[in-house]
């Protein structure tokens, strides 16, 4: 959305109704997940910290999006951009090829640098480790808002239209944070702390959040308790 002039409420609004992005607005949505992580702790701590960090988030975003993620999971975002979710459903979480790692591998060298390579197979490793394996369910892989359009609800929406959808099917869902903040906002969602670590003793500490589908009886939950 760079250079775009921002339209808080349509944006806003679109949240409530996000779109599934097409192969053409991926570009996009990999732009406002890499503006909206770059203060994020656990990218602080396995990204390169020289002057090519901003550029290799971008790439590392664009990567995520059009190799790992879509099909089978999808990127939400609202039709006027500036932000997105990503979701995956736990039934493809299996670990990639091998050519498709060697094909990653440069531009991951590329996001952490060499000093910081190890950190990065750490941090993996440790989230490969934690998330649970005893239910299917989808999983918030991330979960980005332009840094001009945070504070207005437009996180909230993306994960209410979500949740909304798996409450519907019955099924549950999973999420990692490393931003204190952020666990109070996912959890007024339904989400609830069932681990806290740190893939090295360096590392932010990381919340392993759960959420069990919730019982839909008579029309939706209150859009005024849940959403900001």
């Amino acid at each position: 959305m760079a250079g775009a002039a921002l339209d808080v409420e349509a944006v806003r609004r679109g949240a409530e109704t996000p779109e599934t992005a097409d192969r053409a607005a991926l570009e996009l949505a990999a732009q406002d997940l890499a503006a909206a992580f770059v203060h994020d702790p656990l990218f602080d701590w396995f990204m390169r910290d020289d002057a090519r960090r901003d550029a290799a988030r971008l790439a590392m975003f664009r990567l995520i999006l059009t190799a790992r993620v879509t099909p089978p999971g999808e990127v939400q975002r609202p039709a006027a951009g500036g932000a997105a979710a990503v979701w995956i459903p736990s039934e493809a979480l299996a670990p990639p090829p091998l050519w498709q790692e060697l094909r990653a591998l440069p531009v991951l060298l590329g996001a952490s640098g060499l000093r910081r390579f190890d950190r990065l197979a750490k941090l993996r490793d440790a989230m490969d480790r934690h998330h649970p394996t005893d239910a299917p369910h989808d999983y918030l892989w991330f979960l980005g808002v332009h840094p001009k359009l945070q504070g207005h609800g437009v996180g909230s929406r993306l994960i209410a239209a979500r949740t909304a959808r798996l409450d519907a099917a019955g099924r549950p869902a999973f999420l990692e944070t490393a931003t204190p903040r952020n666990v109070t906002l996912y959890a007024r969602h339904g989400f609830e702390v069932r681990a806290q670590y740190r893939p090295a003793p360096d590392a932010p500490l990381i919340w392993a959040m759960w959420r069990d589908p919730r019982v839909v009886e008579r029309g939706r939950p209150s859009a005024k308790r849940i959403l900001g």
